[in-house]
């Protein structure tokens, strides 16, 4: 995997995420996998714009710290300012199912995949908000549809088998 060259801005744009996940379909292991995903994130996460990469950290930062309302207004300035950049989008959905706004979570997914169709995070996070809204059906088809662009994530594989399961069971 080369890095070297890396223009100085990414985001869902960046010319090398085509390649990034021609190689993600194609690896042959978790491991290998999981290097691949962390250059995606690391491209995703970078908007190019000084102000909104620090809003961005502040943002995650206070979110680990479980400071939503401040995570909170660090990702509305994100994509007020930005609403081209997808990770702000994500970043406020993660925000919004942590605060279990589900509605709201699933509203800024379906932005971060306009933007990015290719985001197996947010898919993924989709396919968590259904199963918390016991939407079964809908959760399996987002992990799914997560696993098509990532084959290795472990607990989205995971989910969808359970799920699989499930909905077969019943259909019995």
């Amino acid at each position: 995997m080369v890095l070297l060259g890396a223009p100085a801005w990414a985001d869902q744009r960046d010319s090398r995420l085509d390649d990034l996940f021609g190689k993600l379909k194609n690896v042959q292991s978790i491991s290998d996998a999981k290097g691949v995903e962390f250059v995606i994130w690391n491209i995703w996460v970078q908007s190019g714009d000084d102000a909104i990469d620090l809003l961005m950290s502040d943002g995650v930062a206070s979110m680990g710290r479980r400071d939503y309302q401040r995570a909170l207004r660090s990702f509305d300035q994100i994509v007020t300012i930005a609403p081209d950049f997808a990770e702000g989008w994500n970043k406020r959905a993660t925000l919004y199912y942590l605060m279990g706004e589900y509605n709201r979570s699933l509203a800024d997914i379906e932005k971060t995949l306009e933007l990015e169709p290719r985001h197996f995070g947010a898919l993924a996070g989709r396919g968590l908000i259904y199963v918390e809204l016991e939407d079964e059906a809908q959760a399996l088809q987002a992990f799914e549809d997560a696993l098509v662009i990532n084959p290795f994530l472990p607990a989205a594989r995971q989910n969808a088998e359970v799920l699989r399961k499930r909905l077969k069971d019943r259909a019995i």
